[in-house]
Formats: structure tokens, C-alpha cells, sequence
């Protein structure tokens, strides 16, 4: 079925790639996307804690369009809640693999991805961003009885075999900082990133702060090494780190209107703000989303 799901979705972007080649240019003239009152919003919904599927609508759950039967929830789903609520929108949540955001965006298939995306310089020449809506801290993660639990600095993983999620600063930027590891194909998802550690596949995988928590919520026997603040961490310009930490909302290029409303219900939260909703949706988070 999830198969199935994909093909219809890759059908749909195609379709929209060559239908839609005006979208740029509607962007431009002002035109949000949400002319309709429904804000379409892409995600993986296999991304916790950020984003998940579930079975029913409990604790908030949003339908997702594209998969009868099935619930997004998270806190993607949540933020972008906030964002309709204060903007009088309808939203709407579709399920797209991690490597179709951003050609969904491209095509106006999606009016927005919310999805735990790095607001990277890469990212910026393909979408804008709005945001950022959460500040992540890079970190590792490892099983409590590896030899790498006790680790101290990124040197300490040095002969280790390790992954990361496809498309990610974690794989692209960080796990090459590592002298000595072992790097071993990216994991098409974050929830097949951590089925890596869970099945020995690799010792140890890099992800940012939030995906470590939710793991460790799922996983109670991973630990997480959280080496910032340590001349052991991860090494980054002021630029490059500002990418990596701030996480955005991609929008379609030129598409001002919808980025500045988007802007002006996220300039109303602090980062405790952040942290506090990040909090809760790792508390219902369900234990093998």
C-alpha cells in the first residue's frame, strides 16, 4: 500500500510539474496558495517527534489526506495547527516522502512543508523559508551497552559504523567530521535510521535533539551524546551552524504573502515556546511511531 501511495504521489507531482508552471509567477503577484481558505501542508508522517502516523484523531491527530484511514500528528502537526487557527485556514495533510518536499513545493502541489527541515543555504535557492519554528542541537545516538555510550567528543566514535537520514545535514555535514568512522549508506527515513541502531546494523547515528528524545522514548536502552558546548563537538562557520540549529517552514520562492503570514504567528513564540510544545508532543508520542 505504501508502495502504492508513493507512485500516486510521484504521479501527482509530475502532473503538477507540468501543469503548474505558472505557480512562480502567482507567487509573485501576490497570490498565497490558500485562496481556497485550505493550507496544504507536506510532511513525511514518519518523522517523530516531529511528525507521525497513527490510527484515530487522538490527542489532536489531523486526517491525512492521501491515506484514508490514517492520522498525522506531531509537532509539525501541531505548529501548523496554530498557523491555520490564527489565519482562519482549513489544514489539510499530506503524506509525501522526504525527497519530494521540495519539488512539491517547486510545483505548487504543496502550499507548505512543515517537516523538521534545516533552513539550509541549498534548501533556500530551491524554497524561502518562513521561521525559524524550532532551534535543534545536534547529537548522536548509541545503545547503553555500545562501547560509544561513554563517548566524550565526536574523536571518541572514531572506528564505529554510522548512518543518518538521506538529504540531512546529519549525513552530508556531521557524520564526515567523524575521523575514523565507519559510514555506511544513508537511511531513506529517520524511523529506518533508528531500526539501523536497533538492529546492530551500525553502532551509532546522528540526528538533531528532538528525534533523539523521541527515540529515546521509543528505545529506552539508546542514550543520547550531546557533545555542544564542548570543543568535542561538531565543528561549523557561524553561518553553517545557524543553518544547521534554526528548523523552517519551506514556502514556494516569491511566495511573500504566505511566508509573512506564516511569520507573523511564529514571531508571537519564544523558543521556550518551542520547547514546551516540542515537549508534548514527545509525551503522546506513540511508542513505535
Amino acid at each position: 500500500m505504501k508502495r502504492i501511495l508513493s507512485a500516486v504521489l510521484a504521479c501527482a507531482l509530475m502532473l503538477a510539474l507540468t501543469a503548474c508552471g505558472g505557480n512562480s509567477d502567482n507567487a509573485a503577484s501576490g497570490a498565497t496558495g490558500v485562496e481556497d481558505g485550505v493550507l496544504t501542508v507536506a510532511m513525511e508522517c514518519v518523522y517523530a517527534p516531529y511528525n507521525w502516523t497513527q490510527t484515530d484523531d487522538s490527542n489532536g491527530a489531523v486526517p491525512i489526506s492521501n491515506n484514508p484511514g490514517a492520522y498525522a500528528n506531531g509537532y509539525d502537526v501541531m505548529i501548523a495547527k496554530k498557523i491555520c487557527e490564527a489565519n482562519g485556514w482549513e489544514l489539510e495533510i499530506v503524506q509525501s516522502d522526504w525527497d519530494s518536499l521540495v519539488p512539491g513545493i517547486q510545483s505548487g502541489l504543496f502550499d507548505a512543508v512543515i517537516a523538521g527541515q534545516s533552513m539550509t543555504a541549498e534548501r533556500s535557492k530551491q524554497v524561502d523559508f518562513a521561521g525559524p519554528y524550532f532551534y535543534a542541537t545536534m547529537v548522536c545516538l548509541t545503545k547503553a551497552d555500545s562501547p560509544y555510550a561513554s563517548a566524550k567528543s565526536i574523536a571518541d566514535l572514531a572506528g564505529g559504523k554510522c548512518t543518518a537520514q538521506i538529504s540531512t545535514i546529519w549525513y552530508d555535514k556531521c557524520l564526515p567530521q567523524i575521523d575514523g568512522a565507519i559510514v555506511q549508506s544513508a537511511s531513506e527515513t529517520a524511523t529506518a535510521m533508528l531500526m539501523n541502531l536497533e538492529t546492530d546494523m551500525v553502532d551509532f547515528v546522528c540526528t538533531d535533539m528532538p528525534t533523539a528524545k523521541g527515540a529515546v522514548n521509543t528505545y529506552p536502552h539508546m542514550v543520547i551524546l550531546d557533545f555542544s558546548g564542548t570543543d568535542g563537538d561538531f565543528k561549523f562557520s557561524e553561518q553553517e551552524r545557524a543553518e544547521n540549529v534554526n528548523i523552517g517552514i519551506s514556502v514556494m520562492k516569491g511566495n511573500t504573502v504566505l511566508k509573512d503570514a506564516i511569520n507573523s504567528v511564529l514571531s508571537t513564540m519564544t523558543e521556550d515556546d518551542f520547547n514546551d510544545l516540542m515537549v508534548k508532543a514527545i509525551s503522546v508520542q506513540p511508542k513505535q511511531a
